[in-house]
């Protein structure tokens, strides 16, 4: 290992001990340094393993230093002694029959199924609700290490049709495909570049599809350039992409995104535009019986959150924020001579719930809120009237309620941390709800207790969290706490094998509901981004000092985890307080806050992070940057990152070069290693095999350094 031979510019508080070379139980791999300083608003930035941001694929020397980094980790991972112990009960754990959520058209049933170890899920179809399924698509056998994946899929309207995309090795990168439902034969259509969604949406009469996609990138730079100049295409089945018809671009606003959706009545195509992650939209129409398909534009501006949830003719029912922070339904006439934000019709006022998602099934509002993280489902007529609440099984998350507006019935799925994810079917008529597939599992609901605990942050917030464990553990004991916190994203009660893997052998799992998430709406979200961000960080420490007061765990025993903006999370709240936290796991992370948005679809995320070409914005990322604050001369907790050589999304240069850092660094003899894994990307896709490999890593690791006692495998 090479120590710091120039000192990286770092606030007062963070920079690098030059001391000599702390004593480690193993060696690194020598990670070549350069000489990188940049000025930036008078500050002096060096980055000293720029070099590490080269993709994998194309630079001889980054491969080389993956593979070293490997091998020191493998090897040390090979003397866990609960790692086989946590392989073999995980592959129990997986090993039940799990269903995704049933989408019908022309009367057929599409579902995804895995049977259990299946390293992909499969797609199935029913001729009727309760008819003998087949096997439609299987990707198992697409790529040997089954890593290709069956990623979206869309049938027709009369379910003739299928359109599916094609994830390989765990790119968010998709080729999207057609398949005659009927013969299973693929047709010889095929559109290539779509990412993140496959942003399709059938013709009516099955003619073609509409979809949005990127420009073909250069060669070399398919898993780094960044993603602009985003279009909207109809392509038209039998014909070669490209003669496909463009239908909506914005060349002078290369940074907009714009996603399709179609009208239950196939009148109407909805064009949602975007430029970053905030749920700030612009929309347009479509009067698809024009032949000029002319857009015009119904919300301008980029300002509010407005999600189409169904219509009756030209006039439109939306979930927005605008003036309502927690979400409400409005109605607007599209074909109005005023249109825009202040011609819409309230149907169902702000809640004092955050308003979480909307359907229209049957002719009734489905409108999913969230109560102190935690689903309700409400339902109205189409004037607002309410109609009650839909009864779900116990305290936990449902989602779905999926469906054309003039459809008998809808499913959902509902979760919690100790009941598996069941699917249901309700009588959008009659109100009932029966089972639609019930999963068996090798787990006890009853021997698990679930708590909902409110904790003081270091401002005084009152903030969320669930505490789970099995029944008869006792504090303190070696807790696993997880966090996110960014983005407006919601993290509720949900099932995990994984997890109950881990509190099988004693251990607790925790879930912080942080600010920067969306459990309370707009407010929440605000309260932990940009400026705000130190708050998310706030609230990950309180929750770890308040699990330590109250004696859930104790003093060496707490191991974080977080993944993509989780990993910054757990990087920032580790260089701020090592002293606290006995093993860190960043997955995936977002490392450099100041040159994040250089790559793929960084540039989305400045409506959380800034913009580091900013003043004001580039002293907040400076301030808690993981890989620019790892502070020598205190020992840091165990960490074990991973990432994998296919993340087109947070790229694994983030991880690579933190994870140089944290070894040049003094800041003790407990391991700082890095897990790469390949043909693999940000999460999606990944093969069920990787995943159990992975976590029995991380939770042996975990257990190692926390003093959970790993009962051998049996």
């Amino acid at each position: 290992m090479l120590v710091l031979a120039t000192l990286i510019s770092l606030p007062a508080a963070a920079q690098t001990s030059q001391e000599a070379k702390p004593t480690m139980p193993f060696a690194y791999p020598e990670t070549r340094r350069v000489d990188v300083i940049e000025e930036q608003f008078g500050v002096k930035v060096a980055d000293p393993y720029r070099w590490l941001e080269n993709d994998v694929r194309n630079d001889k020397e980054v491969a080389d230093w993956v593979a070293a980094e490997n091998r020191v980790t493998q090897a040390y991972l090979d003397t866990l002694p609960g790692r086989d112990a946590f392989a073999k009960r995980l592959r129990a754990l997986f090993n039940y029959e799990r269903f995704g959520l049933p989408v019908r058209k022309g009367g057929r049933y599409f579902y995804a199924r895995n049977s259990g170890l299946q390293n992909q899920s499969v797609l199935w179809v029913r001729d009727s609700l309760n008819g003998e399924g087949r096997v439609l698509i299987d990707p198992n056998g697409w790529a040997k290490d089954g890593a290709t994946a069956l990623a979206e899929w869309l049938p027709s309207e009369d379910g003739r049709l299928l359109l599916y995309s094609v994830q390989d090795g765990g790119t968010d990168w998709r080729s999207i495909h057609v398949m005659d439902v009927a013969t299973g034969k693929v047709l010889d259509d095929k559109v290539e570049w779509a990412k993140f969604t496959m942003g399709a949406a059938w013709a009516k009469d099955g003619s073609g599809f509409f979809y949005s996609r990127y420009p073909e990138p250069p060669a070399d730079a398919k898993f780094q350039a960044l993603n602009e100049n985003h279009k909207v295409y109809f392509h038209k089945l039998g014909t070669p992409q490209s003669a496909d018809r463009l239908v909506y671009e914005t060349p002078s606003k290369p940074l907009l995104s714009h996603y399709v959706g179609i009208t239950d009545d196939g009148g109407w195509l909805v064009i949602t535009t975007t430029e970053g992650t905030d749920n700030r939209y612009e929309i347009n129409v479509i009067d698809l019986s024009d032949p000029k398909w002319t857009p015009r534009a119904i919300f301008p501006g980029l300002e509010d959150e407005w999600s189409p949830i169904g219509n009756i003719g030209s006039t439109f029912y939306w979930s927005t924020n605008h003036g309502a922070p927690r979400g409400r339904i409005v109605s607007l006439d599209v074909k109005a001579a005023k249109v825009g934000k202040d011609a819409v019709k309230e149907i169902v006022p702000q809640s004092d719930a955050t308003l979480d998602g909307a359907s229209i099934v049957g002719g009734k509002l489905f409108l999913t809120y969230m109560v102190d993280a935690r689903t309700e489902v409400r339902r109205y007529a189409l004037d607002g009237k309410a109609e009650g609440k839909v009864a779900l099984p116990g305290i936990g998350t449902a989602s779905g309620f999926g469906g054309e507006q003039d459809d008998p019935e809808t499913f959902y799925a509902f979760t919690s941390f100790n009941y598996p994810t069941t699917v249901f079917r309700y009588d959008a008529k009659t109100g009932a709800t029966t089972e639609w597939a019930r999963p068996k599992v090798d787990f006890d609901p009853a021997g698990y207790t679930v708590e909902q605990r409110f904790f003081a942050s270091k401002d005084g917030t009152k903030v969320p969290m669930f505490v789970v464990r099995k029944a008869g553990t006792s504090g303190p004991a070696p807790t696993l706490m997880w966090g996110y916190g960014g983005f407006g994203v919601s993290y509720t009660p949900a099932f995990s094998s994984s997890r109950v893997a881990w509190m099988e052998q004693g251990g607790v799992f925790v879930l912080v509901n942080l600010r920067g998430g969306g459990e309370y709406g707009k407010a929440w979200h605000d309260a932990g981004r940009l400026a705000n961000k130190q708050n998310v960080f706030d609230d990950f420490i309180g929750a770890g000092e308040y699990l330590i007061a109250q004696g859930i765990t104790g003093k060496g025993q707490l191991a974080i985890q977080g993944g993509s903006n989780g990993g910054l999370l757990v990087g920032a709240v580790v260089n701020q307080r090592p002293d606290l936290f006995a093993a860190a796991l960043p997955a995936v992370g977002v490392m450099d806050m100041l040159r994040f948005d250089r790559w793929t679809a960084g540039r989305y995320w400045v409506d959380d992070y800034g913009y580091p070409s900013k003043e004001a914005d580039f002293r907040t990322l400076w301030a808690y940057s993981p890989y620019h604050n790892v502070k020598g001369g205190r020992d840091y907790p165990a960490i074990l990152a991973t990432t994998a050589d296919t993340d087109d999304r947070v790229v694994p240069g983030h991880t690579f070069k933190y994870v140089a850092a944290l070894q040049a660094a003094d800041i003790g003899g407990k391991p700082h290693l890095v897990r790469i894994e390949t043909r693999a990307g940000h999460g999606s896709g990944k093969p069920t095999d990787k995943i159990i490999e992975e976590t029995a890593d991380l939770y042996a690791f975990a257990a190692r350094w926390t003093g959970l006692a790993v009962k051998p495998a049996e």
